[in-house]
């Protein structure tokens, strides 16, 4: 078998921009060029995905860059189709990289005769032929257990403690972390450790899906900068009247750090529209030309984080390093 020289990535069509970046990245941290593998992947005229990869990766380790956004069907079935061309071209280890992974909120069932599609996803994946997978902010973190091969769950609290530090420089005192939910306190709380300060819930009760009855804030916010911290924003509702509903109680800012942008519907114009100072996401799930375009919306990149996991993972040293603030600031240094 050949011996491998150098981590070979190949992307889809979900997240270009990012793959591009990741790249870069990793061709600035290796001190030579890592290019994305030639490749295409395309449409017939039915919308069947085909794949033809033009550079040999036999023996090779193979990183996929695609996450399983909108449209999630079609995204899932490219990573799907591009594990089993590297399958079938005997490249020697394929793993998926997967900023956000689409399907994650179906992680259990919440009423009878519905289905668990997270542990569904997590088998077709395996039985495509990946052998690991590096991902960032599960929903649930139990979903790491629906696979039976490795998988690498990092956070994005540490890029976000690095940006509110310098952010709210001097004005660290007066900043307080909100959990939009209590399903959320433990991501929140994270955040809150790293950066010194307290920590806030706003409990939501639900009528039915989607629409939110009544909302409480636990803790005093008078006078305090707002943080709201969660993994997934999609419509931006609750978001949004979280955020009025913190202003009501006398916060004097508020502002959001959400780790996957999905925005979907009318959410950038909910968020434009909002009392919301600023919604910061990451670049997970490519954005839009509306995101792109709204003064309160903020992207931080992802690309530092992701190349030095792939990196780490070819390597086989530790991914678990990336979890710290301490060892993401040389990282991030000139970035955020």
């Amino acid at each position: 078998m050949p011996i491998v020289t150098e981590p070979k990535i190949i992307a889809g069509n979900s997240n270009l921009p990012l793959a591009k970046a990741v790249s870069r990245r990793m061709s600035l941290y290796r001190g030579m060029s890592v290019g994305l593998v030639d490749a295409r992947v395309e449409r017939f005229n039915d919308q069947e995905i085909f794949v033809e990869v033009y550079e040999n990766v036999r023996g090779e380790d193979m990183f996929i860059m695609q996450s399983t956004s909108r449209p999630a069907n079609d995204n899932l079935m490219e990573l799907l189709i591009m594990a089993d061309a590297l399958r079938r071209s005997s490249a020697a280890r394929i793993t998926a990289v997967i900023p956000y992974f689409g399907y994650a909120r179906q992680d259990r069932r919440t009423k009878a005769r519905t289905p668990i599609t997270a542990k569904l996803v997590a088998n077709m994946i395996h039985e495509a032929g990946i052998e690991r997978v590096l991902t960032m902010d599960l929903h649930a973190t139990q979903i790491q257990g629906f696979f039976d091969i490795p998988v690498d769950n990092l956070y994005a609290s540490p890029v976000f403690a690095l940006d509110i530090m310098k952010q709210f420089e001097g004005q660290l005192e007066d900043v307080m972390i909100v959990s939009p939910d209590v399903g959320g306190v433990a991501r929140a709380r994270e955040l809150a450790k790293r950066i010194g300060a307290p920590l806030s819930i706003v409990d939501k009760r639900r009528e039915k899906p989607g629409e939110v009855a009544e909302m409480t804030v636990i803790g005093d916010v008078t006078g305090k900068k707002c943080i709201i911290v969660d993994d997934i924003c999609d419509t931006a509702g609750t978001l949004c009247k979280a955020a009025e509903v913190l202003m009501d109680h006398g916060a004097t800012e508020v502002h959001s750090y959400i780790t996957h942008g999905v925005l979907s519907g009318p959410a950038v114009e909910r968020v434009t529209n909002s009392v919301m100072k600023s919604l910061v996401i990451t670049d997970s799930i490519a954005a839009t030309e509306d995101v792109a375009a709204a003064p309160n919306i903020r992207i931080v990149p992802t690309a530092p984080m992701f190349a030095q996991a792939i990196l780490n993972i070819w390597n086989g040293t530790s991914v678990s390093s990336l979890f710290e603030t301490d060892t993401l600031g040389p990282i991030y240094e000139g970035i955020l």
